[in-house]
């Protein structure tokens, strides 16, 4: 869990109205007190997070949210941060309380169907008020199967882990994303083209070389990483040629040009924007640099916090090569994190970057 990169972890989000007990259960499902659990409506403002070994399952990061009956102008700011996680977690859970479900919760259980995304709706407080029998009905009628809980009871806790498991294991619409596995048999002899520039990280590989290496190897093939100037000599000293070829972007036109046609090349970013994203929609996108004009506006949408340096990729280099295709400067901006606009009809394009460190979800939404 402590080495899972966060992109990878399945996210379980807990929403609900205002002490509808989302702390409560965010605290006793990951058994520490990490949330501010108070009688006093609102105690929650910010999203919180916590991973947590789900076994035998493995690990899951849980994210607990603001009253979705959250009031005033800055009640509303957080029941838009809500409506945010809502969009990238891949599990619902919705708290409602003994009376029924509201409007409020009514929304999130539209949305996680209208995504696909399974839900579990936990009636809490049973351990003070239990739901009438009508009540009871309607409301599984309604949402599916309900747990009547408490999360002060250890068997309570305990049956909605299992609910959790039963959840998260059980099998998917679609086949679950694969990184570069399905393009590799057993033995294959892959090559990995891996600059080492001022923006690497210092004694480590980055996150898409590290998992594309991980995967290789779970696919029981073999791996053979080079620097960039040694990529001509290692491929000409090979017996056979690779399987695969995997570059970074910033090198893959001398790599092109010293690859034979006959071996498949491809790069690190695009395995990724497969992995994480709707491919063909992300190259439908891509045709728009194309036709960028001088003075046109992009975004760049970086996933990730960081120092910017003076090579940077997100605000440096893929800038520079946009305005070069432009034939001209352009307007860019740049967000970082999850500040993503709502209004993107000003752009005529947006380069999401650094989604290796976000959910499938998370890009997708």
């Amino acid at each position: 869990m402590l080495t899972t990169p966060r992109g990878l972890l399945p996210h379980i989000g807990l929403f609900g109205c205002r002490n509808a007990g989302k702390s409560s259960w965010f605290n006793a499902l990951t058994g520490q007190e990490r949330a501010i659990v108070s009688a006093w409506p609102g105690s929650t403002t910010d999203p919180v997070e916590k991973a947590y070994e789900l076994l035998p399952f493995g690990p899951v990061l849980f994210v607990d949210t603001a009253g979705l009956d959250d009031e005033g102008e800055l009640g509303m700011l957080r029941v838009q941060k809500t409506r945010a996680v809502l969009a990238r977690v891949d599990l619902v859970v919705l708290l409602v309380s003994p009376g029924g479900v509201r409007d409020e919760d009514r929304v999130v259980l539209r949305e996680a169907r209208e995504r696909g995304v399974p839900h579990l709706v936990l009636v809490n407080h049973c351990d003070v008020e239990r739901p009438a029998h009508d009540v009871l009905a309607a409301l599984q009628q309604e949402a599916g199967r309900c747990l009547t809980v408490s999360s002060r009871s250890d068997d309570d806790v305990a049956e909605v882990r299992r609910a959790l498991l039963a959840l998260l294991q059980q099998p998917a619409g679609e086949p679950a994303p694969v990184l570069v596995g399905d393009l590799l048999a057993p033995q294959d002899l892959v090559l990995l083209v891996v600059p080492i520039d001022i923006s690497a990280p210092k004694g480590r590989l980055i996150l898409p070389q590290v998992m594309t290496l991980r995967e290789v190897l779970d696919r029981d093939a073999c791996a053979l990483v080079v620097k960039e100037q040694d990529y001509a000599a290692r491929l000409a000293r090979l017996d056979a040629p690779p399987a695969l070829v995997v570059c970074d972007s910033q090198v893959v036109q001398p790599v092109v040009q010293q690859t034979p046609d006959t071996v498949p090349l491809t790069t690190f970013s695009i395995l990724m924007s497969r992995f994480k994203g709707d491919m063909v929609q992300l190259a439908q996108g891509a045709g728009s640099i194309r036709r960028l004009l001088p003075g046109d506006r992009v975004l760049i949408a970086e996933a990730c916090s960081h120092h910017a340096q003076d090579d940077d990729i997100g605000r440096v280099k893929i800038p520079r090569l946009l305005a070069r295709a432009a034939n001209g400067p352009l307007e860019v901006d740049v967000v970082a994190g999850r500040d993503f606009p709502d209004d993107l009809s000003g752009y005529q394009l947006v380069v999401q970057c650094g989604g290796c460190m976000v959910t499938r979800q998370d890009m997708l939404a």
